[in-house]
Formats: structure tokens, C-alpha cells, sequence
């Protein structure tokens, strides 16, 4: 009986001694650091007409801002969004209301400013201007190098025209 349970464990011990590097997955993790690189610190001007008043610009925006991607998204978009990106895949918004609050936001945030007031308190005291709240949307690194915020623009998660009625929402009155 001895020698069995020797037997047995010597045997047992040698399965999991075998070599199982060929089975394991090794992936190139320069390549994979490449990929996910961002591209460097970019201005972009904000195009003309970009910001504007249009409602059905203002509710794309206010969509994108409130929304994740076409699988968890709340609600049909508007007209001039669609649950899908061009290659039939979810389409990934904003969810800006996970780190910003804004008047209305269900859920908000409080990791990045609070948004709220936003055009009392900054466009219409000319504190900042459009174009800021453009950039800002499209690569906030200009002027916070170390920012969390992700870099929309630079990264084409989102389009000039999206970053327009992101900015124009913010820029509403509510």
C-alpha cells in the first residue's frame, strides 16, 4: 500500500512538473505598449460655426455626454448618432457624467470639475472661451499635461462635429 501511494504521488507530481510553456500565451508586450501609446500633445482650432445653439446639436451633445456605448446605452440617440461606429461595432461615447457633474446629470461625477453653471460662470464672464472648451474636449494635455481625461480628439474616439456638440451642450444653458 506504501509503494502505491509513492506510486501515486510521484506520478501526480509529475504532471504538474511537465513543461506547459507551449500552451501558455506569451504576447509581445512592446507591441501591445505601441499600440496604446497616445500620439503627442496636439492644439486643434475649433472650426468655424463649431459652437452653436442648434438644439438637435445641443441633444447630440447632451447624448454623448450621458451615455457609455451601444451596448449600455440609455435611450434611442438622437438624430446623427447611432448605436454603431462605422465598422457595425457599439459606438463608445462620452460618459463625461462619470467624472463631471452637470445640471441634470444622473450619477454624476466628482472627479473632474463640475460643469454645472458652466456658461454662467466661465463663457459669459469671459473666464474662458469656446475654443478652450473645445481643446479641452480634444486633448486636454495643452494645458494639463498629467490630465485623466481622455484625449478624444487626438485618439479619434470622438469627430470634430462630436467634440462641436459635446462643447455646444456644455456651453447651453440648461
Amino acid at each position: 500500500m506504501r509503494k502505491t501511494i509513492v506510486m501515486s504521488l510521484l506520478l501526480g507530481s509529475s504532471i504538474f512538473a511537465a513543461d506547459y510553456s507551449g500552451v501558455i500565451e506569451s504576447p509581445d508586450a512592446k507591441k501591445i505598449i505601441e499600440k496604446d501609446l497616445l500620439g503627442p500633445v496636439k492644439v486643434y482650432t475649433m472650426p468655424s460655426g463649431c459652437i452653436t445653439t442648434d438644439p438637435e446639436a445641443i441633444a447630440r451633445g447632451a447624448f454623448i455626454f450621458h451615455n457609455l456605448n451601444g451596448e449600455a446605452i440609455k435611450g434611442n440617440p438622437p438624430k446623427g448618432l447611432s448605436k454603431t461606429d462605422a465598422k457595425g461595432k457599439p459606438k463608445q461615447y462620452g460618459n463625461c457624467v462619470a467624472c463631471h457633474n452637470v445640471e441634470g446629470a444622473k450619477g454624476g461625477g466628482n472627479i473632474g470639475p463640475d460643469l454645472t453653471g458652466y456658461k454662467a460662470s466661465f463663457i459669459d464672464s469671459h473666464a474662458r472661451d469656446n475654443q478652450f472648451v473645445y481643446q479641452k474636449i480634444a486633448d486636454a494635455r495643452v494645458d494639463s499635461p498629467n490630465t485623466h481625461m481622455t484625449i478624444n480628439l487626438t485618439t479619434k474616439l470622438f469627430n470634430e462635429r462630436e467634440i462641436c456638440d459635446i462643447a455646444s451642450y456644455i456651453v447651453s444653458p440648461k
